[in-house]
């Protein structure tokens, strides 16, 4: 567990599309200072999935970072996603629950070329 899991936890729970937030705030919910890079570099709140700990979390949230404002030391998170237990990749994204929900229902014959058409004369 991460000590940034609760600001995941927190933002699941917001039925908004954008959760501003200053970095006070984002410090209460996940009862940590955040790093000082934090405080002084803008990327460190880029939605790079390798960025942090962090960022991690709020994107498999289903948020992204934006608005922010260095000096006003706020920022905004946008709800892009659904959040989902399951998730498909480290990038943020998830897929449709039915993904794959089809798989194995159809049995194509080994002799079968799907690339064939279906009507030859049809291009003429």
């Amino acid at each position: 567990m991460s000590k940034y899991d609760r600001l995941g936890s927190f933002l699941k729970t917001q039925n908004r599309e954008h959760v501003p937030m200053s970095f006070a705030d984002v410090e209460r919910v996940t009862q940590t200072k955040l790093p000082p890079s934090a405080h002084r570099h803008r990327p460190w709140w880029s939605n790079n999935p390798n960025n942090s700990v962090l960022t991690r979390v709020w994107l498999e949230a289903g948020f992204k970072s934006e608005q922010v404002d260095m000096e006003g030391r706020k920022l905004v998170f946008r709800r892009v996603t659904v959040p989902s237990p399951a998730k498909s990749g480290g990038d943020g994204t998830s897929s449709h629950p039915l993904f794959g929900a089809l798989k194995g229902a159809i049995k194509i014959a080994p002799d079968v070329d799907l690339t064939k058409p279906a009507d030859p004369a049809w291009g003429e």
